[in-house]
């Protein structure tokens, strides 16, 4: 299997190592070997192990952005926001029930989302599908992931009924993938370094959590799952957000001949166009979601949006469109995975240069 088809399948951000080379040493940190020993941070935060560092450049960061609340909202890091996704199960789930609470999110949903959810067979959740379909009573939990993964819409709560808690994954609420319209106001939030700066490796994701109590669960799991979230990468990933936050302030300085959020956009927006129109001249055979624009207030213009997955769809009689592009080299993910036709297959935006173009070599070879 060739290096490519593991790249088209997954969504590794390697697209930004172009930008973090051009900027050269200004992420750079030192951390000495008597550094970050302890397993405390900060002991006044619920977080306990929140380093005050990564807290402080995240809420820098969400005010310049504009795309998150941050005030009366608490800051719980985690290993990625995978594990804060199971902090908050567990957190949301009733305390004293003899039965787990039910788990939902629309359909396209994350492919990982019913995995993750049932992994260890949990007494106190369980995965029950398509909020669209859901119709059983009692208290739930919906998962809404805006801009979606797989297929790039913003999206609200869609189960018409009372008793049920929210998780908005926000992980592609950032400038290069769709318009800042307004700051996220929800009582749980899910962000990542690895969609937002390309970082995937540091394995950092924080939440912002309005309800205390649901914080200090949160946190609980976290201490009980790993005892904690590293030091060295919140520190590494602090100094990256603060150049981040640096690159919106200074744009167009000697320091910073544009932001971050500038350079990945136009990246995005090149690739979305090339992408249309290899799909163009396919005589019918993919088609592509059509997205409305909308002002974003970081750039002040109206803009398209650039989603980081191209949810694309396969016609002319093709059922199996994943099967149908492997035939042609290309590695998808199916739209089964993601509880949708298989007509449909996730193909991932954010590869490395080389292999996004042969990705539509490849892809406008097919007639």
């Amino acid at each position: 299997m060739s290096f490519l088809f593991f790249l088209c399948y997954s969504g590794d951000p390697t697209m930004y190592e172009n930008y973090w080379e051009k900027i050269g040493e200004k992420t750079t940190i030192v951390i000495r070997g008597w550094d970050s020993m302890s397993y405390f941070s900060d002991l006044k935060s619920i977080c306990w192990f929140l380093e005050p560092e990564f807290a402080k450049q995240v809420v820098r960061l969400h005010k310049i952005v504009g795309n998150a609340e941050t005030q009366g909202r608490h800051v719980v890091v985690g290993t990625g926001s995978s594990q804060l996704y199971l902090a908050a199960l567990f957190a949301l789930s009733p305390k004293e029930s003899t039965q787990p609470i039910h788990v939902v999110s629309a359909a396209p949903y994350y492919s990982s989302y019913p995995s993750m959810t049932d992994y260890q067979k949990s007494g106190l959740h369980k995965w029950a599908g398509d909020a669209n379909n859901f119709t059983e009573m009692g208290p739930y939990i919906e998962l809404i992931t805006s801009p979606n993964n797989p297929d790039g819409f913003v999206r609200h709560s869609c189960v018409n009924k009372t008793g049920g808690a929210m998780i908005y994954d926000l992980a592609y609420y950032w400038p290069q993938y769709t318009p800042i319209s307004s700051p996220a106001d929800n009582d749980l939030s899910l962000f990542t370094v690895s969609k937002s700066t390309g970082h995937a490796g540091i394995r950092i994701g924080w939440a912002l959590v309005k309800d205390p109590e649901v914080a200090r669960r949160m946190t609980k799991f976290v201490e009980l799952n790993t005892i904690g979230v590293s030091k060295d990468s919140q520190i590494r990933a602090a100094k990256i957000l603060e150049v981040v936050a640096d690159s919106c302030e200074q744009s167009g300085s000697s320091d910073f001949e544009q932001s971050f959020f500038e350079f990945s956009y136009h990246l995005m927006e090149k690739r979305w166009q090339q992408l249309r129109e290899t799909v163009s001249k396919s005589g019918g055979i993919f088609s592509l979601p059509q997205f409305s624009p909308a002002f974003c207030h970081f750039h002040s213009k109206v803009l398209q949006p650039h989603p980081a997955f191209a949810w694309l769809r396969c016609k002319d009689g093709i059922e199996d469109c994943e099967s149908f592009l492997k035939g042609h080299k290309i590695l998808t993910r199916g739209g089964r995975h993601f509880g949708a036709s298989s007509s449909y297959v996730r193909v991932s935006m954010l590869d490395r240069d080389d292999t996004y173009k042969m990705f539509l070599k490849r892809l406008s070879s097919i007639r």
